[in-house]
């Protein structure tokens, strides 16, 4: 088996960064390599799930404050305007109104 630092897809920057070239639909001249390329995305997937549940924790704490906000915002709106739905003073439906139970009524001919 052909290491990847003998590989002519690989390469590596002088800051230590490692550029793998190889294409698992065009070039891969192993079938090692297929497992290694799956093992490399897999950590990139990996390391992009850690930066977003990292992003995500600092941001908690705001969300938790703007959540409290807004439901403080609706409740004294709705204390505002209880006034007008008094449940006391709420419209009878006229006498005789029934709601259809049938939500698709026949049509008149």
């Amino acid at each position: 088996m052909i290491q990847c630092k003998d590989c002519e897809f690989y390469r590596q920057e002088p800051d230590g960064r490692r550029i793998f070239l190889c294409d698992p639909f065009n070039n891969i001249k192993e079938t090692e390599c297929i497992a290694k390329w799956q093992l490399l995305k897999t950590d990139l997937l990996l390391q992009a799930f850690a930066r977003m549940n990292a992003f995500q924790s600092r941001m908690a704490p705001l969300q938790d404050k703007i959540f409290k906000y807004i439901k403080r915002e609706i409740d004294d709106i709705e204390e505002t305007d209880s006034w007008k739905y008094d449940d006391e003073d709420a419209p009878e439906p006229p006498h005789g109104f029934e709601f259809p139970d049938d939500q698709n009524p026949p049509e008149d001919h």
